[in-house]
């Protein structure tokens, strides 16, 4: 098995279809279907049962998927090592956040790069899923999760607060929540379980065991522009909500925190425009 085959495959097992696969290697799924049958053909062995609901390994297919991540490991690290020593400020950096760590932060730091070199290209993804630097996912993460990996390199960036936020509507209808109750006769707008896991236990250091759940969402920024539609009380940056006149602070002195990290790969800290859009991210947040 050659490394081009291996990265069909291994797509294949991840993704679950040939559709899918393609897209995210972004070849034509023609191709992905005739490549994987010339793989099984030259191993003699079928890798994937095809069912309705997608391509599911085999017994043979299980035990390819440790030999083709290792051929992917070899193949990103000497990828990552060649652009560890790039000393160009041009091409691309990819850079992963979260959508409302992007708009009140990465955006302006992304701004700050471009006007000091213009030919770096970014891409910006935004998403509260974790990107894997070592897949080469990104080469950049700003995030709220220090990561374990020896093979990350991280650097703290800042501490923001949170509070509990509704609009004056929702509050005069419903009233002010009373602390120690589990917010009782009140509506929450709440992160999805994969999102943030205390979320279904905890708003802002309060029990939620007797409230009744409006939304749930993986979104950042639909989050406050359902808090400000006065859906129900929501755990929001402060940084992002103190100001915003169609909401009103719960509980003031009721106070959670969270950490921002900068997150990249080892390999990748001496590439000169990966350095440049690290170094536009740390000054930008160093200016807030």
């Amino acid at each position: 098995m050659d490394w081009d085959n291996a990265r069909i495959f291994l797509a294949i097992y991840r993704k679950g279809t040939l559709r899918a696969a393609a897209a995210a290697l972004d070849i034509d799924q023609a191709t992905v279907g005739r490549r994987l049958n010339a793989l099984e053909k030259s191993l003699g062995a079928r890798l994937f049962l095809r069912t309705p609901s997608g391509y599911l390994a085999t017994p043979a297919g299980e035990l390819a998927v440790t030999a083709a991540e290792l051929m992917e490991h070899a193949a990103l690290q000497f990828q990552r090592e060649m652009q560890g020593i790039d000393n160009r400020l041009s091409g691309i950096v990819r850079v992963a956040t979260s959508d409302t760590i992007a708009s009140h932060s990465v955006l302006g730091a992304m701004q700050r790069l471009h006007v000091m070199h213009p030919e770096i290209r970014v891409v910006l993804s935004t998403s509260t899923e974790i990107s894997n630097l070592t897949r080469r996912e990104a080469d950049l993460a700003v995030r709220s999760l220090k990561p374990t990996s020896p093979d990350l390199i991280s650097r703290h960036l800042t501490r923001r607060s949170m509070g509990l936020y509704a609009t004056p509507a929702y509050l005069a209808e419903r009233g002010m929540p009373v602390q120690g109750n589990g917010m009782q006769d009140h509506d929450i707008i709440v992160y999805q379980g994969t999102v943030a896991p205390r979320h279904m236990e905890k708003l802002c250091l309060e029990s939620i065991a007797n409230a009744r759940v409006a939304l749930e969402v993986n979104s950042g920024m639909v989050m406050l522009d359902a808090a400000r539609r006065g859906m129900g009380v929501a755990e929001l940056p402060c940084h992002m909500a103190d100001g915003d006149p169609r909401l009103t602070r719960v509980w003031p002195e009721r106070v959670d925190h969270y950490d921002i990290w900068l997150v990249m790969h080892s390999d990748l800290s001496r590439s000169a425009r990966v350095r440049a859009a690290a170094d536009a991210i740390i000054a930008t947040f160093a200016e807030e």
